[in-house]
């Protein structure tokens, strides 16, 4: 169990209300969600400005930590994904906490992987070498972003969502031949700063999409600086609906991208047929 957060926008944003003001922002759901469960495990914070990644991660429960309050109050982005942790499979360590970066990606994940001790051999030997050797972690997350970056690297002409939608229903086939049963968690959020794609598997996921300028329902004051030449558009993905206005459910067993007009657009269903993968 975890908690994630995803934003696109066509203009640099200030994101601190969501993250920690709102009335579920992602430090209060880090302290407790709507299900009561709390996740104290780590935070992160991956965010871009002209095109150049920056993230911070420490081991300390956001709702503790002053420094989660700091990253975000200056977060100024339109592109940024957020992780409170709760550990599943890896210890709680710096080296173990989203989001997961690898040159421009920046990755996050909700959920688990079932007997990922069989899972892991099976997963790098789909790797590159470079991508096998540049995990740092133990955990499952790691080893999915990892493997998704090799097959989008050996197999150029496929868009990214297709890759997304290979490697993550080869995983999911993978854990259900092992265990019909497995109750498999396969939230992912994936960007290079300009794409973003994603999953919903096992776990909830909502979104939200926003047009035009307006003031903040928590502060009271719009978070950009707009350009009039242009129109305003963003979208919000969050495991759990953050502020009062309404959100929509990502539908489950799906992989989706945000378009060029910061729109979600959900593309196909998990897992992928028997085709090759």
């Amino acid at each position: 169990m975890c908690r994630l957060y995803g934003f696109r926008a066509t203009e640099l944003t200030k994101v601190e209300c969501t993250l920690v003001h709102a009335q579920n922002a992602l430090i209060v759901q880090s302290c407790k969600d709507r299900s009561g469960t709390s996740h104290l495990h780590g935070w992160g914070l991956a965010a871009y400005q002209n095109g150049k990644l920056h993230i911070e991660r420490r081991v300390q429960a956001a709702v503790e930590a002053e420094g989660f309050r700091r990253a975000a109050s200056r977060t100024y982005s339109d592109a940024v994904l957020a992780h409170v942790r709760r550990a599943t499979i890896g210890r709680v360590s710096l080296e173990n906490t989203h989001p997961f970066s690898h040159g421009a990606w920046a990755f996050v994940h909700n959920g688990t992987l079932p007997n990922f001790n069989i899972l892991r051999p099976r997963m790098l030997e789909l790797m590159t070498p470079e991508h096998r050797s540049a995990i740092r972690g133990e955990t499952d997350s790691e080893h999915v972003f990892h493997l998704i970056l090799s097959r989008h690297e050996t197999a150029p002409k496929r868009s990214l969502l297709e890759t997304l939608h290979l490697s993550l229903g080869r995983i999911i086939t993978w854990c259900l031949e092992i265990d019909p049963a497995a109750r498999i968690g396969l939230n992912v959020l994936l960007t290079d700063g300009s794409r973003l794609v994603g999953s919903r598997w096992g776990r909830t996921l909502h979104f939200v999409e926003r047009l035009g300028v307006h003031d903040c329902e928590i502060c009271g004051f719009p978070h950009i600086r707009h350009d009039m030449r242009h129109s305003y558009r963003a979208v919000v993905i969050a495991s759990e609906p953050i502020t009062h206005e309404p959100w929509h459910e990502v539908p489950e067993g799906c992989v989706f991208s945000v378009t060029a007009a910061m729109g979600l657009e959900i593309n196909a269903r998990l897992p992928f047929p028997s085709q090759p993968q």
